[in-house]
């Protein structure tokens, strides 16, 4: 499986009075079905629907929704750079509304004053899956698996030159229950070292039956 990324660049700034205390919100599109978007994607309504109500049931309603500042290489949650923590995520259409408070860490404060400076901010979703072509669009398949629904990156002057949605270089793979990364490189240097080394132990056996028969 990939990384896959999507950005989305609009999104609304609120500001709401919780016990007397500010909280500062984020909310908007974060993620779309059914459309084929700018890095020549389209996922599937009834896959991210599926996937968004498993992201609510164990992570929103659980309270541990959580996204980074900037654009992570990689489909875990880092808690150092966590910014934010998403609140709520509803279809409306074909897509999905999201809203995600700014958390008071060190990421969320710097996010905070971006915001409060007037820089304009967007949204990356996160996930890990297959790519199916068809018709000149990569399908995303039915094992997507949605990691975080948004993490918080700077709108880009050219978008899709910052937004190179699939990690080419690598591969994602479940390892006693926990993505693992492997490099695709490193899989195809492994393959002749296997082949060779299947071939030493099948000389090495006809050598012994060789000995054997003497």
């Amino acid at each position: 499986m990939k990384l896959i990324t999507e950005q989305i660049e609009n999104v609304k700034i609120l500001t709401e009075n919780v016990g007397g205390k500010k909280r500062l919100y984020i909310e908007g599109i974060f993620l779309q079905a059914d459309l084929k978007n700018r890095n020549g994607r389209m996922y599937r309504y009834e896959t991210l629907d599926r996937e968004v109500k498993r992201y609510n049931e164990q992570y929103v309603k659980a309270g541990r929704a959580l996204g980074e500042l900037g654009h992570p290489d990689g489909p875990s949650v880092n808690l150092d750079r966590v910014s934010h923590k998403i609140v709520s995520l509803m279809p409306e259409g074909k897509n999905f509304i999201g809203k995600a408070q700014i958390l008071e860490t060190p990421m969320g404060k710097i996010a905070k004053n971006l915001l409060d400076e007037g820089v304009k901010l967007g949204v990356s979703s996160r996930g890990v899956g297959s790519l199916v072509e068809q018709g000149g669009v990569k399908v995303v398949a039915d094992d997507f698996m949605l990691s975080t629904a948004a993490d918080i990156v700077a709108d880009p002057s050219a978008p899709d030159a910052f937004v190179q949605g699939i990690m080419e270089g690598k591969e994602w793979v479940w390892n006693n229950g926990i993505l693992a990364e492997k490099t695709l490189n490193s899989l195809n240097s492994l393959t002749p070292t296997i082949d060779r080394r299947v071939r030493e132990e099948r000389l090495l056996n006809l050598f012994n039956r060789f000995l054997e028969n003497i």
